[in-house]
């Protein structure tokens, strides 16, 4: 048996074919936009084990809206909402109900990123800009990538203040403890029919991406529906953007669900890494996050065959893994540990995955089934499948 601990993506090159013009150091944060920041950010703290960080709005002069950030490790979650009937935001809201707006990333030279990826095709968001306070300055850049979802390229070499110029620190007398999650380890997009090869080719053209792993709909498949994705990453793969597209079934599938409520594509889940997936889990569940049920019986009595089929041991008690419904799937470079909640909104759009990767680097594909059968579940309920 060989030895497998957590897996960790530092700068060093993982995936020779992607370009990475760019390059990406890293997801820098996560903007939502939602209806009450201030309740949502009280959310994120009790259940997820998230700390108060920077705010911005009316006491630090800003009219236009009101911005909590939060964080827990190297996640953070910036929660915005309009303080005005004719902002912007309103329609999104409209549209989308809370959702991410902003996948941040993390860059060098944020000019450089924003004039490699627009040269290449990509929609301009925002041109360069430079914002400056007495910490220093920050450079931040932006594209489009799919529906009304943005990348923002953050350059921050020359800035030491607590998150961006116009953020001021937030004192709290609420910290809970942090639930142990670490980073980000992906994020999943949601496009319509026949879309994923678009958005393939523009994270690989535009961004220098490489597409390394792709599942049909004969792999991701139920009695009542399918799916098919496609999983890009940078070449140090610490920002990895797998993307969906439905595929024909007898029913209507978690993305078509998804894209009627969402009102086009966007950020489907996003999955946090964890080193200790039972500690995170427990906490989280008992702080009242709800997850999908738990896979049956039989899920569990195959776990030791499918692990020790590539030469491994599973480190935890499986008893403990079945009673929190966490799910677990291997590769030849070790096994991952994982959970998905159910939908952290009212319209059943985004959610979120814990993971820990002993080792392996794959997306839980012997899972797919469970998974699928589960969210198939909680779409009965809905009345949506």
């Amino acid at each position: 048996m060989s030895n497998i601990v957590n897996v960790e993506y530092g700068l060093e090159k993982i995936f020779d074919e992607a370009q990475d013009f760019l390059p990406l150091l890293g997801t820098d944060y996560i903007e939502f936009i939602v209806g009450n920041a201030k309740q949502a950010a009280h959310f994120y703290k009790t259940a997820f084990g998230f700390q108060s960080h920077a705010y911005k709005g009316l006491e630090t002069g800003c009219t236009e809206y009101a911005s909590y950030v939060i964080k827990q490790d190297k996640i953070k979650l910036v929660l915005t909402t309009p303080l005005h009937k004719d902002s912007w935001m309103n329609d999104h809201l409209s549209m989308h109900g809370d959702g991410v707006k902003v996948v941040a990333l993390w860059v060098d030279d944020a000019k450089k990123s924003w004039e490699e990826t627009t040269k290449r095709g990509a929609k301009s968001y925002m041109e360069p800009r430079i914002e400056k306070d007495q910490y220093g300055e920050v450079v931040r850049a932006g594209i489009y990538t799919y529906g009304e979802t943005v990348h923002i390229f953050v350059e921050r070499k020359n800035y030491t203040g607590v998150f961006l110029p116009g953020y001021e620190a937030w004192e709290s007398a609420y910290n809970p403890e942090p639930m142990g999650l670490k980073f980000v380890d992906h994020m999943v997009g949601n496009v319509g029919w026949n879309e994923m090869d678009v958005w393939v080719k523009y994270y690989e053209d535009v961004m220098g991406f490489v597409n390394f792993l792709s599942f049909d709909d004969k792999q991701i498949t139920t009695e009542y529906s399918a799916l098919m994705s496609k999983v890009m990453s940078n070449g140090n793969g610490r920002i990895k953007f797998p993307i969906n597209e439905p595929a024909e079934g007898k029913k209507k599938s978690q993305i078509e669900e998804y894209i009627d409520f969402y009102n086009g594509p966007g950020v489907q889940h996003i999955a946090v890494a964890t080193n200790n997936i039972i500690d995170t889990v427990a906490k989280m569940r008992a702080k009242g996050v709800e997850f999908l049920s738990t896979p049956p019986e039989e899920y569990y009595k195959s776990v030791p065959k499918r692990l020790s089929d590539h030469n491994h041991e599973l480190a935890e008690d499986i008893e403990k893994l079945k009673s929190l419904g966490i799910m677990i799937d291997a590769d030849e470079e070790g096994y991952l540990l994982q959970i998905f909640t159910k939908p952290v909104e009212d319209r059943p759009t985004l959610f979120f995955e814990i993971i820990q990767r002993m080792g392996a680097r794959g997306f839980g594909a012997g899972n797919f089934k469970a998974l699928f059968e589960a969210i198939e579940r909680e779409q009965k309920n809905r009345g949506t499948l």
